[in-house]
């Protein structure tokens, strides 16, 4: 018998641009592995339709018993072609990665890590819920930096995937109990900001505020959430299994 336990669902992607309030523009699908010693992983597959080009992300991430980042892996389709594989490996010290692609041939990198850091940041939906269990709650409504590594500095993540490092503020906004197609769930609020630029797409834009709602307990899955500013999306849990 098995030991694990295992939480799974889907997310779907929708825009508020206007003309276009409410289309599905992309989906999620996820799973957490929780182990007995305390590790866990996220499995995850996202598909954005719009904006061109579509992005097709597999990504299979690894945290041990203290919530620090272990492994990563990511591989990226782009308007339906191949654009990438890469496999990060979050050591004491430093950052590793083993990527290749078309466009950038076979990459080896190493990035010192050089003090504290938050996570990493692997662009799944529910990869960004699971992260604010970083911040501590007990300071009351609150926001400050938080530092992550990740495979890519644009906000859909479409670049090869290569070890960039982001600074960006999070926010947490209190509790609200939060009503969608999966359920009911009690969530902790929280808020993404970018106001020093720290995480620039590659078209040139800085990242717009982006509010999360996450459960309120030690699994952290994302519920519901949205991107303002030039993006305009919406993000909502329809199925989950736990």
């Amino acid at each position: 018998m098995q030991q694990h336990r295992t939480i799974s669902g889907k997310i779907l992607y929708t825009s508020r641009k206007p003309g276009r309030e409410g289309q599905e523009r992309g989906r999620e699908w996820f799973t957490f592995t929780h182990h007995t010693d305390g590790k866990r992983s996220l499995r995850a597959r996202c598909e954005i339709d719009e904006p061109a080009p579509t992005v097709h992300r597999d990504v299979v991430y690894s945290l041990d018993e203290n919530d620090r980042p272990m492994d990563c892996f990511v591989r990226l389709t782009i308007g339906d072609k191949f654009m990438g594989s890469g496999l990060f490996i979050i050591g004491k010290d430093a950052v590793e990665c083993e990527s290749y692609g078309p466009s950038i041939g076979r990459v080896s990198q190493t990035m010192p890590i050089g003090g504290d850091f938050d996570g990493f940041g692997t662009h799944p939906i529910s990869g960004d819920a699971y992260i604010t269990k970083k911040i501590d709650r007990s300071l009351g409504v609150h926001k400050r930096n938080f530092r992550c590594f990740l495979p890519s500095p644009d906000h859909r993540g479409a670049t090869p995937p290569l070890i960039a490092e982001s600074n960006i503020d999070l926010g947490y906004l209190g509790e609200e109990t939060v009503t969608v197609a999966a359920g009911t769930f009690d969530c902790y609020k929280y808020q993404f900001t970018d106001d020093a630029g720290g995480m620039i797409s590659i078209d040139g834009h800085s990242h717009p505020p982006y509010e999360v709602w996450v459960t309120a307990d030690d699994d952290a899955i994302f519920v519901q959430g949205g991107v303002g500013g030039y993006m305009q999306t919406w993000y909502e849990l329809v199925e989950l299994s736990r």
